[in-house]
Formats: C-alpha cells, sequence, structure tokens
C-alpha cells in the first residue's frame, strides 16, 4: 500500500482510498491516539532507564524522588480501577518528550540523522545484552514456557503489539522519500526483518536469565542480568542503550504522528491553519508542536501499563483497516501498477490480507481487556463527536465548493522536505 499510494497518512491514507471518508475518519483519529500513547509509554520506560543508568554510573550517589519521576495514577487489575500513587508528576518522561519535540520541528533530515546515530547504538547493545547474557542464561527458567497458558499468549501478543508500530510508521514518511516505490519496502521489510530477529533474540535470553516471577519490571534488561550475576559495568552500558533505543522509539512514533494528522487537516477534516508546513523546515511544524504537547502530558500523568494497552489496540485495528484496504483495491481496482509484488501473486493478494485480518480478530477477542476497549470506546465516541461537527462540513471531498484549491493554506504546494532510503530505513 505504501508504495502503490505514496502519501503521508498510512492506514489513514489506505482507508481513505478504498472504503471512504468516515472509516478513514476512524482510523486517523485511531492513529493519533495510537502515536501519541505509544510514544508516551516509551517515554515513562526512558525515564525508569534513566534512573537506573544514573544511579548505576554513580555507585548509587543519584536517584530520583518518586513524586517527580513516577506517574500520579496507577491501574489496579485486581479491582478494574485507577488509583492514586502519592506521586506528582513523571517529570523525566515530560522533560524528554519536549527535547525530541524540539529536535523533530527542526527538520526531517536532522531528525533522520539523530535516529540513525541512537539505532545504531541501540543495534550494538542488542547484541552485547543478546550474547553478553547467554552466559548466565539458564534453560531451567524457561520452564514452564507458558505460564498463563494460551490466553497468557495472547494477552501478551496484544500487550507488546505496539513495538510494531515503527513499521507502520515507516509508511508515513512516503511522501518525502526521493522514491518511494523502491524506498518504502526496503524499509519496512527491512526493518521488520531485523527487528524481529532481534526482538525474539532478546526475550528468549531475558526469560532464561530468571524465573519469570523475579523479572524487575523497571529497566528489566540490565537489572535482571545484574540479578543473575552479571557484571555490573556491562548493565550500565546496557542502560545506555536503552536510554539510545527509547529514544529512538519515541522520535519514530513522533515524527508519524504529525503527518497523519496533517493529512487529515489537508483533506478539510481538521482546520486546516492544523496543515501549516514551516517554510524552511519543510515540516508540518503546528501538528508536531500540538503532538509533542499532547504526548508530554501523557506521559507525565498516565502509568505504563494503561499506555501500552491503548497503544497496541490502535495498532491492531490500524492494521485491520489496511488489510481491509488491500482487499477492497484488489477488487475495485485488479489493474492498477503496484510496485510491490506480494507472494504467490494474485491468490497471495488476497490470502495474505485475509489471513492478517482473521489473526487480528483472534487478538482482538483472546487478548484483549475490556476495560481497554472502553477506553478506545470513549476515545472513538469523542472523534465522532468532532467529526459530526467539523470535519463532515468542511471535507473537500463533500464540500469542494468551500475550498477555492487543493493546496494548503499557506501556499506551500504538497512537498515535503525529501529523504534518502537509508535514512527512511
Amino acid at each position: 500500500l505504501a508504495s502503490m499510494i505514496p502519501n503521508s497518512g498510512s492506514a489513514y491514507t489506505y482507508t481513505y482510498a478504498s472504503i471512504g471518508e468516515f472509516f478513514a475518519w476512524i482510523i486517523g483519529w485511531d492513529l493519533i491516539l495510537e502515536y501519541l500513547i505509544g510514544a508516551a509509554s516509551v517515554a515513562v520506560s526512558w525515564g525508569q532507564y534513566l534512573e537506573y543508568f544514573l544511579n548505576k554510573a554513580s555507585n548509587g550517589a543519584i536517584t530520583f524522588d518518586p513524586n517527580v519521576s513516577k506517574a500520579p495514577i496507577e491501574w489496579v487489575e485486581e479491582t478494574s480501577s485507577f488509583a492514586m500513587t502519592g506521586s506528582s508528576f513523571n517529570v523525566p518522561a515530560f522533560m524528554i518528550v519536549i527535547v525530541l519535540t524540539i529536535i523533530l520541528a527542526s527538520g526531517v533530515k536532522l531528525s533522520a540523522y539523530v535516529v540513525n546515530v541512537l539505532v545504531v547504538v541501540k543495534v550494538i547493545v542488542v547484541i552485547m545484552f543478546i550474547f553478553g547474557g547467554a552466559k548466565y542464561a539458564n534453560g531451567a527458567n524457561l520452564q514452564p514456557f507458558s505460564p498463563y497458558g494460551g490466553d497468557g499468549i495472547f494477552r501478551g501478543t496484544v500487550t507488546v503489539f505496539f513495538a510494531y508500530i515503527g513499521f507502520d510508521a515507516v509508511s508515513t514518511t512516503s511522501q518525502e522519500a526521493a522514491n518511494p516505490q523502491r524506498d518504502i519496502p526496503i524499509g519496512i521489510i527491512g526493518s521488520l526483518t531485523i527487528c524481529t530477529v532481534l526482538y525474539i533474540s532478546v526475550c528468549l535470553v531475558l526469560s532464561s536469565l530468571l524465573p519469570y516471577t523475579e523479572i524487575p519490571v523497571d529497566a528489566s534488561v540490565p537489572a535482571s542480568l545484574l540479578k543473575a550475576g552479571g557484571p555490573e559495568w556491562l548493565t550500565v552500558i546496557l542502560a545506555l542503550g536503552g536510554l539510545a533505543g527509547l529514544t529512538s522509539v519515541m522520535m519514530v512514533s513522533m515524527i508519524g504522528q504529525p503527518r497523519i494528522f496533517r493529512a487529515m487537516a489537508h483533506d478539510g477534516l481538521f482546520p486546516k491553519a492544523i496543515a501549516y508546513i514551516h517554510p524552511k523546515t519543510k515540516v508540518p511544524v503546528t501538528t508536531t508542536l500540538i503532538c509533542g504537547a499532547l504526548t508530554a502530558v501523557a506521559s507525565g500523568i498516565l502509568p505504563i501499563e494503561v499506555l501500552a494497552n491503548l497503544t497496541s489496540i490502535g495498532t491492531l485495528l490500524a492494521f485491520l483497516l489496511s488489510a481491509l484496504a488491500v482487499i477492497i483495491l484488489r477488487i475495485r481496482e485488479p489493474e492498477r501498477e503496484r510496485p510491490f509484488k506480494m507472494p504467490f501473486g494474485k491468490i497471495g493478494g488476497f490470502f495474505w490480507p485475509i489471513a492478517t485480518i482473521a489473526m487480528i480478530f483472534l487478538l482482538f477477542i483472546k487478548g484483549q481487556t475490556s476495560a481497554t476497549g472502553e477506553r478506545v470506546g470513549i476515545w472513538l465516541a469523542i472523534g465522532l463527536v468532532f467529526y459530526f461537527s467539523f470535519g463532515f462540513w468542511w471535507s473537500k471531498h463533500r464540500h469542494p465548493e468551500k475550498w477555492p484549491s487543493d493546496e494548503l493554506p499557506n501556499g506551500a504546494a504538497e512537498t515535503t522536505e525529501v529523504v534518502s532510503e537509508k535514512e527512511v530505513a
């Protein structure tokens, strides 16, 4: 889809082109939540790694005051309700989001350079953990392999599914790639393959270090290795690499979110001032600042458990509608040029998206909690109110007479800063 429809907007754009505006609004509104909450959840984890790194690097001299490093509320699973933690605000999570928002507003090329450096550091440290941690692994800790059975596997899959948000974020940069028909598939497939291998390897080693009930929740990778008898100097490096990795993840999420926001504004579903592109940096600066502010506030007040679950259900819904878009476009426009060819030709063009839809429905049924579903339902209800009070009446598709041209309100054309396939990947 990204190579066939090379526009910013990701699943929103694909849904608009295949199913129509109403469903496109639903997925676009959902994607805003997905990216916002996804970046916020990673920011919370980033604060945990920062505290661990500074504490170990200073031999315990530096510790964070829980009053300013923890969320003021927490989710209690047993009672299915929120409770106050006694903390005031998560300052480290809030500050890292503000810093990254400033960097992202400075331009795509600077952002891509920073992400590339962080990714190199992250991959090196991940490989260090895989090989360094394997020395302290104990196969007995993998038993029982599935302590919570099939339901536990589904629940865990839904919880961590937001790790795949980065591959969706790559497609949001289609309009800024030099050769999207070639660059975007390379970026998505290449990063998906590498990340999957590394992700499984890290999980296997981490689960082998300690019994699953003893794995620390905060900064789990370096803390688990230290608890298993690993050298402290290595855990300090791992914590530093964790900071780099989490920072790159936040940046990818925060790059994608404003572009979806802007794509919706360009279609008339949000006020057209939101679609403003800065003449020098060539980035959607208004949406970048708005999304950065919302993400910073969310990371400062919400616990990571709630944030992660909200992000995952949003990611699942985006992938569901993207798969449905593939099928609909196959039926409506069978002769349309498709730069990326699916395995097994036309049969594969239907089989793979249908299989994807079936697996996503299974995850929705088996792995999602009612509380998370209710929160997403409330978010979607708010979105529908906004759509029928504004977007429905100002949509370029429904009311072209209200728009003198298809250009942005500041006069900027649909061009944004071009990045190469290496920067996209």
